[in-house]
């Protein structure tokens, strides 16, 4: 199985290497965000900031948590336009773990989804996001980033096999858009009007977004980090048992065929 999750994995990433904007077209929204807010809104904004502060420092890692979100929508579309394209059934009579084919692109979407938000984090840091965080806390962040993109990357493959066709996983895929821009990422949950307020407060990402800017800033807190990390583990495990059903529901013959031979044809 992982000689078969290793072969994936090289087709994953040799599509990204072969077609960039695969990595850059998730980290464009959260960019032009950024830049927006932070260019245009910031003054205005930054004063609903509890302690005063750079609104820059504020935003950045609600920044970074959109950016890792973004990813749903290019591995939704990736493994929908493998499954209307055939690619998916041909793996399926291959005498490869069936594990293999899911199990390699969730790691490359992972891969790819860190580069997007490193590139969104040296964006940041241009704009003057100076976080504070000693050795520690840069490692918690990196872990948080890497447990969301893991969750994201599962949601988004589920997105992809149930959704039909490229265009409905996209649609499926404006989650990932949506649910950040109502959380805590511009502003604080108490700061929106109260007809919203419970919902910002209460919905996944919010506590995520609290816990990067506690972790980049050395004032982290366990309770809420708590939250964000039930949340990922669940979002994770709920969406990889979900497309491992889907992806068995429809059994192909076994060609005899191993993945490498496959992908050398």
């Amino acid at each position: 199985m992982i000689t078969d999750s290793l072969t994936m994995l090289r087709r994953d990433v040799t599509h990204s290497v072969r077609n960039p904007m695969i990595t850059v077209s998730s980290m464009l929204v959260p960019v032009f965000f950024m830049l927006i807010f932070v260019g245009v809104f910031g003054g205005a904004l930054g004063t609903a900031i509890p302690g005063g502060g750079s609104y820059v420092d504020y935003l950045a890692p609600g920044i970074l948590v959109m950016a890792v979100a973004s990813g749903i929508g290019s591995t939704a579309v990736g493994v929908s336009m493998d499954m209307t394209e055939g690619v998916i059934d041909r793996f399926r009579t291959m005498a490869i773990a069936r594990s293999a084919v899911l199990n390699g692109t969730a790691v490359g979407a992972v891969l790819r989804t860190v580069v997007s938000v490193l590139l969104t984090l040296a964006l940041a840091v241009a704009l003057g996001f100076r976080p504070t965080a000693g050795l520690l806390g840069w490692i918690g962040a990196l872990g948080l980033v890497v447990l969301l993109a893991v969750a994201t990357t599962w949601l988004g493959v589920a997105f992809g096999l149930v959704a039909g066709s490229p265009a409905g996983a996209n649609g499926f895929a404006q989650i990932g858009l949506v649910l950040p821009v109502l959380s805590s990422a511009f502003v604080p949950a108490d700061a929106v009007p109260a007809a919203v307020r419970w919902f910002v407060r209460y919905q996944p990402f919010t506590p995520i977004n609290e816990t990067l800017r506690g972790l980049f800033f050395g004032t982290p807190d366990a309770g809420t980090a708590l939250v964000a990390v039930a949340w990922c583990v669940g979002i994770a495990l709920a969406a990889c048992v979900w497309s491992t059903r889907v992806f068995r529901r429809e059994p192909g013959r076994a060609s005899g065929r191993t993945a490498a031979q496959i992908m050398s044809s």
